[in-house]
């Protein structure tokens, strides 16, 4: 990775670093010192940008945003807790200002009346958890970017509580083909494969458009290897032949796709780099994939002669917006705060220019407040709590290096799973078992503005697979016009090259390598991504012309070492009646306390995430005896 010197990689030119360079380093000196000195570094803290989609660099959950959280996890809260009393009360605590607690407050209002008190309280400079909203200014042009949560999607169809509220923010999810251009038709997929892993650096257009042995026969591969795929992607062989197609499936869900491939399809081990760098939902790899979910998606080979049970398929609509979800946590934000956006009345296509305005979302005269950069570390009941009891949870978090504590009749934790029980210590000990279960998906989403796309048009393709890579992917953002926003439409204009990041270690079990990856994660400096992110584009595209030096223009990279929700599957998971599942164990109702998220659902999707807030409202409620 080092042929090309910082200078040649453009390491050395005033992008991305001004802003958040001082933060990573306070981020590494926060890691490698004495907890005092960290608790120092959370008070002095320089203030964030008044603007915080705009901030390029170090993202997503970055220095100064978890160490508390850190902090709460390693004990040094745990006690009799002392705060500065604030002398606030709401109706409604909420913590966690992701789309699951901006739907809750929704939902709440909806029940009880605009007028409920209600405060957010969110670690981050920015609303809306994973939809994070990137934006870009280059040559007076504002170019919008995913940080975070991709788009209205799900394999399963939208519940009627979450259609209901994307359709009152004026959401049709029936219109996005009006938005959709047609920039990138005729433009096709390729395949990066490196000479760490390969015989060596060479991109090869027509993944999965080529006939299968003219694309290996082009790859960097030996005789043997090339051979070898190209069976394995091309003969129509059932490796299961003895076993019923229910039997099949059985069997399929309890080995892992690598595993199938090695023993049944009698793949050469020397061909499984070429499998190492697919990834799946939830950040399943080949060697923790169950091959039944390998034969259901449809595009990996091993199954074509392979008769199993039908499936029943129902998926949601989709929707995409050019900053992803953060246009779903945006509309809800303009409902519920007035002056937070120009307007209250926003919808689908006004809202993706509208500038939110951060000023106001902490006004003392709305019913709803959302504060930020404030840490949770406690809830807990003041006393014994009866139906009647107004000022029933103390709510303490960290602002500016200080505690400060607030009371709420109810508290809605819409938080990570993980950090519950170090917050709400008093829960019994079997939900905090069932809390910790679960290892969120590490996931990091890099998105690199580029001053034109003219290497990915000479390619052909709008998208690379990189196996073994740094990042396992990377392609031009959706072209989208919606709202006034124009994407690009010709390759000489600016676009944001969006890249995906899933560390892993493969061999462990998944929740292990989702550990590994997290702390790999935390680990790493802005520089050293940077010069991956750069050194990476280089390779892969430097012999159609790009160059990074010169074409890069903006780099935001959304660090999410805490990612994505974890889903159960069927080889590292065990198979109980969902009653017996530990999300669900974990987000049962406790006091005046309930649990909202997309971990209380077990499902890394939109849809979940708000089904989950409306199902804590109603627990709230049902806790006061309101229902």
């Amino acid at each position: 990775m080092g042929e090309w010197s910082d200078k040649e990689l453009g390491l050395h030119l005033p992008i991305a670093r001004r802003d958040f360079i001082g933060g990573v380093a306070a981020g590494a000196a926060m890691a490698a010192a004495p907890k005092a000195m960290a608790q120092a570094a959370i008070s002095t803290a320089a203030p964030a940008s008044d603007y915080p989609p705009a901030l390029t660099g170090l993202r997503g959950q970055y220095p100064g945003s978890f160490e508390a959280a850190h902090m709460a996890r390693d004990g040094d809260f745990n006690g009799a807790l002392q705060a500065e009393d604030s002398g606030e009360h709401y109706d409604l605590v909420i913590v966690g200002g992701g789309i699951s607690g901006l739907s809750a407050a929704w939902f709440y209002r909806q029940a009880l009346g605009d007028d409920r008190k209600i405060l957010i309280l969110d670690n981050h400079d920015d609303f809306g958890g994973h939809a994070k909203r990137n934006e870009f200014t280059y040559e007076g042009r504002t170019i919008l970017a995913y940080g975070g949560t991709m788009s209205i999607e799900s394999p399963f169809p939208y519940s009627f509580t979450s259609k209901k509220l994307l359709a009152d923010l004026g959401v049709d999810l029936t219109s996005y083909h009006r938005y959709e251009t047609k920039a990138y038709d005729g433009l096709g997929s390729a395949t990066f494969f490196d000479k760490e892993h390969f015989l060596a650096d060479k991109l090869v257009t027509g993944t999965g458009s080529k006939p299968w042995p003219q694309f290996f026969a082009e790859a960097p591969l030996t005789p043997a290897v090339r051979a070898d795929l190209t069976r394995i992607y091309t003969e129509k062989v059932n490796y299961l032949p003895d076993l019923t197609p229910e039997a099949r499936a059985e069997y399929l869900r309890h080995i892992s796709y690598q595993d199938y491939l090695l023993k049944h399809a009698k793949m050469l081990p020397e061909s499984l780099p070429f499998f190492l760098g697919h990834y799946f939902r939830n950040n399943k790899r080949v060697d923790t994939l169950p091959a039944w979910e390998a034969a259901l998606g449809g595009r990996m080979p091993g199954f074509a002669a392979m008769e199993l049970p039908k499936q029943i398929t129902a998926e949601a609509q989709h929707f995409h917006w050019p900053d992803g979800n953060a246009t779903v946590a945006r509309l809800l934000v303009s409902r519920l705060i007035p002056g937070a956006f120009p307007s209250d009345k926003l919808d689908q296509e006004s809202v993706v220019l509208a500038p939110a305005r951060y000023a106001a979302l902490d006004n003392p005269a709305n019913p709803t407040r959302l504060r930020l950069k404030s840490m949770v570390i406690r809830a807990e009941h003041i006393g014994k709590v009866a139906r009647q009891t107004e000022k029933a949870v103390r709510v303490v978090y960290v602002k500016d290096g200080k505690r400060i504590a607030v009371t709420g009749a109810n508290v809605i934790m819409a938080c990570f799973n993980m950090v519950i029980p170090f917050i709400v210590p008093d829960l019994p000990q079997a939900q905090k078992d069932a809390l910790h279960y679960a290892s969120k998906v590490p996931m990091q989403y890099t998105n690199v503005l580029v001053k034109n796309w003219r290497p990915w048009a000479k390619l052909g393709v709008k998208s690379i697979g990189a196996p073994n890579g740094y990042h396992i992917g990377a392609s031009l953002d959706y072209p989208v016009d919606i709202g006034g926003y124009k994407s690009a439409h010709t390759p000489d204009e600016p676009v944001v090259i969006h890249m995906v990041r899933n560390p892993n270690q493969p061999g462990l079990p998944r929740k292990e390598q989702n550990r590994i990856g997290r702390a790999a994660m935390l680990a790493e400096e802005y520089p050293a991504i940077e010069r991956e992110i750069r050194s990476q584009l280089q390779r892969m595209l430097g012999a159609a012309g790009f160059n990074a030096a010169r074409d890069i223009a903006g780099i935001t990279v959304n660090r999410w070492p805490h990612g994505y929700a974890y889903t159960y599957d069927t080889l590292g998971d065990p198979d109980v009646p969902d009653e017996q599942r530990p999300h669900v164990i974990g987000r049962q109702t406790f006091g005046r306390i309930a649990i909202a998220n997309a971990d209380a659902a077990g499902s890394a999707f939109t849809n979940t995430a708000i089904d989950m807030g409306e199902r804590a409202v109603q627990e709230c409620l049902i806790s006061r005896g309101l229902i």
